[in-house]
């Protein structure tokens, strides 16, 4: 073990499970590690790194930016956080944008401007209906919304007025609603509890019923969004649209950033002083996404994220066939897939890296597959055949 995880070990609270590799630069779809052994990257920062690494425009616009302002506080206007606001609007079905950080604090700000929302409207409601098997991030107030108690241990007491219901289960949420609801939070593709597919038919009766209600619909896009699933949002799937949606990794490419959109009549919700973050937005986070979005809507990785993520899904679906034993299920939804093993998948990660391949599980017996968006249909093949490799190991 190298000297930097040793100091690691005794410096840096454990809280990650971390393979015993030192990362030390990457390029493209690949990274190498402090022995300068290269890596084919399936995982991407876990769905963070949308254009791969290295990538010149990404640089190039991070430089310019960190020489001309990296900071300045939310009380002035930026070039960069406004274009990058102008742009989410004019691609998406929401009129505002608040900037953040990460992903948790989106889902803090989203819970923030629901109640808000309520307090203005309905002042009898308080209370969020989430989803079973969920997970929205480790903040208490977002962690109060997930829906996997392995995440919640020692940390009670939770926020209040939470309960949660079966995904794709519209009778029991339909059941679960009440006169204190005000609103509902859930995952278009679960992404920590599996990768889970929400049901077209489930998605519109669910937005039916909040519109009927003037209840608060939020989609929870920090894993899916940002063009992962071949649609930019991967509500846009299910042809519904939220209130309220949150976005965050992949949005900068790899640069911390975080968002909640939401439209007009929920936006108007949040006055000065209701909400804030020091760095959300700051200029550097900005320009990086701007260059994220130009590639996205512009230069064609939308369409490419489609193309390589169906030939994804039919590559998973053959190992599927060569493994059935081993393999019970391949699904998701354009780069943003899962296989489910009937043992436990951290053995068949750890057998991966050994060859090259980095993997990151979702579950206990679930193996996730969220590489760059700039993966190629080769990178696929090579993916498949160490995988397949790791898998006919006895």
């Amino acid at each position: 073990m190298s000297d930097l995880k040793n100091i690691g070990m005794n410096c840096i609270m454990n809280t990650y499970s971390r393979f015993p590799l030192v990362i030390t630069k990457g390029e493209g779809c690949y990274v190498w590690d402090e022995n300068g052994k290269k890596y084919l990257d399936f995982a991407a920062g876990i769905a963070v790194n949308s254009l791969g690494y290295g990538h010149v425009e990404l640089i190039a616009a991070i430089e310019k930016q960190a020489k001309t302002l990296i900071h300045i506080s939310n009380l002035y206007w930026t070039e960069p956080q406004v274009t990058l606001a102008e742009k989410l609007v004019e691609n998406s079905s929401f009129d505002k944008v608040f900037f953040c950080n990460s992903g948790a604090e989106a889902v803090e700000g989203s819970i923030k401007l629901a109640k808000k929302y309520a307090a203005k409207h309905h002042p009898e409601r308080f209370e969020i209906i989430s989803m079973k098997d969920s997970f929205h991030g480790r903040t208490i107030g977002a962690l109060s919304l997930t829906g996997q108690t392995k995440y919640q241990k020692g940390l009670a007491p939770l926020l209040s007025g939470v309960s949660f219901v079966e995904y794709n289960n519209y009778e029991a949420l339909a059941a679960a609603v009440n006169e204190k609801t005000c609103a509902v939070i859930l995952e278009p593709v679960q992404g920590e509890g599996g990768i889970h597919p929400a049901d077209k038919e489930y998605m519109r009766q669910v937005r039916k019923l909040c519109y009927e209600r003037d209840i608060a619909l939020i989609f929870d896009e920090i894993q899916s969004g940002a063009g992962r699933t071949g649609k930019f949002f991967a509500f846009e799937h299910y042809e519904v649209s939220p209130d309220i949606a949150t976005l965050a990794k992949g949005l900068a490419g790899g640069v911390p950033i975080g968002a909640v959109l939401a439209k007009d009549c929920f936006a108007d919700a949040f006055a000065p002083g209701d909400h804030a973050s020091t760095f959300g937005g700051n200029p550097v986070a900005a320009s990086a996404a701007n260059v994220v979005l130009t590639q996205i809507f512009e230069n064609g990785l939308l369409e490419q994220a489609q193309t390589v993520g169906q030939y994804l899904g039919e590559q998973l679906k053959l190992i599927q066939s060569k493994y059935p034993g081993l393999i019970i299920d391949s699904r998701g939804l354009g780069l943003m897939r899962a296989i489910e093993l009937t043992q436990p998948a951290l053995p068949i990660i750890n057998k991966c890296i050994r060859n090259g391949l980095l993997l990151v599980a979702a579950g206990s017996n679930v193996i996730r597959f969220v590489p760059p968006l700039i993966i190629s249909k080769l990178h696929i093949d090579e993916c498949m055949e160490i995988l397949s490799a790791a898998l006919s190991v006895k």
